[in-house]
C-alpha cells in the first residue's frame, strides 16, 4: 500500500524565518523518507508538533499513538486526543503497563528507562502488526543537556528522533507550532505524574491519581504550569513566576488548602524556589 500523503504548501512557514522554514522542509523530507511511521504522542509541545509534521509528510501512513496509563494526567490525555481528532490525525490509543513493573514502581534513577522501554515495546508490536517502518519520538537538541534514561531505551529500540536530527530546538518548535495554529504552541512543559515523587519513593497508582486530582484542582483555580510534589501527607506546590502574586491573596490560599485537603493531603506548602523542571541534573 502506497502512503497517502497530505503534504501542504507550507504556507504557514511564511510567518517564520526562512532558516526555520528550511528546517521544517528538511524535517518533512526526512519523515517522508521513512515511508511510514508511528509517532509516540503525549500531547506535549514537541510530540504534538512532530505528530503534525508526520501527518503532513505521511498522511494515513503516520500512526499517532497515545499511551494511556496511570502516569499520564487525565487532562493531558484528553488534550492529546482532542487535538488529534480535530486535526484528523490517524490516532491510535494504546495501553502501557509500566505501573505493573516493580522496577518502575521502585522509582530509582532508571524509572524513565523502564517507562520508555514499556512504551517502545508496545509500539514495536504495533509497528509489526501494521507494517510500519519506523517509530518516532519527540527528543530535541536540548534533551542532550539533561540526564534522560529514556533516551537509552530509544537507542536500544532504534527509535528515531527527527527533531533532534534536524536540530529543531524548543523555541523553534513553539514558533512553528504557532504558525500551524497548534494549541500546544505555548503549553507549559509537561512530565508524567511519576515525576512528582522524590527519587527513591515507591510509587502507587492510588497516589498517582491523588496527584492528578490535586493538579487538576489547581488548574481549575486558574494556575498554569504548576506541579504538586508528593511527600506522603504533604503536598509541596511549585508555581510559575507569573502566579506568585496570587499566593499573596488569603482567599486564594484558603481555596488551595481546602481543595488539596479534600483530596487527602494533611499539609499544603508552597515551595519558595518556584517551579523546577524534573530533569535528573536539576
Amino acid at each position: 500500500m502506497q502512503p497517502t500523503t497530505t503534504l501542504t504548501s507550507l504556507k504557514h512557514t511564511e510567518t517564520v524565518t526562512p532558516e526555520l522554514a528550511d528546517k521544517e522542509r528538511r524535517l518533512l523530507s526526512l519523515i517522508k523518507s521513512y515511508g511510514s511511521a508511528i509517532v509516540a504522542y503525549s500531547g506535549g509541545v514537541d510530540s504534538t508538533y512532530l505528530a503534525a509534521a508526520a501527518h503532513d509528510a505521511l498522511g494515513t501512513r503516520a500512526l499517532i499513538a497515545t499511551a494511556q496509563s496511570p502516569s499520564m494526567a487525565e487532562s493531558e490525555f484528553e488534550f492529546a486526543a482532542r487535538v488529534a481528532n480535530e486535526r484528523g490525525w490517524n490516532l491510535r490509543v494504546v495501553k502501557t503497563a509500566e505501573a505493573d513493573d516493580p522496577r518502575w514502581l521502585r522509582n530509582d534513577l532508571d524509572r524513565c528507562y523502564f517507562c520508555k522501554s514499556e512504551l517502545f515495546t508496545v509500539l514495536e508490536k504495533l509497528a509489526a502488526q501494521e507494517k510500519i517502518a519506523r517509530i518516532l519520538y519527540g527528543a530535541i537538541p536540548e534533551d542532550q543537556r539533561d540526564i534522560r534514561p529514556g533516551q537509552r531505551a530509544a537507542t536500544e529500540f532504534q527509535v528515531a528522533a527527527p527533531l533532534a536530527e534536524i536540530g529543531i530546538n524548543k523555541p523553534e518548535i513553539r514558533a512553528l507550532s504557532r504558525a500551524r495554529s497548534l494549541p500546544s504552541w505555548d503549553k507549559p512543559q509537561a512530565a508524567c505524574l511519576a515525576s512528582r515523587f522524590p527519587t527513591g519513593t515507591v510509587i502507587s497508582v492510588e497516589e498517582l491519581r491523588q496527584i492528578d486530582r490535586a493538579e487538576a484542582a489547581l488548574a481549575r483555580l486558574g494556575f498554569r504550569g504548576h506541579r504538586v510534589r508528593h511527600h506522603g501527607v504533604i503536598a509541596r506546590i511549585e508555581l510559575q513566576s507569573a502566579d506568585w502574586a496570587r499566593i499573596n491573596d488569603a482567599a486564594t490560599r484558603q481555596s488551595i488548602t481546602q481543595a488539596l485537603k479534600a483530596i487527602g493531603y494533611k499539609h499544603v506548602t508552597v515551595d519558595l524556589a518556584g517551579y523546577k523542571p524534573a530533569g535528573l541534573n536539576q
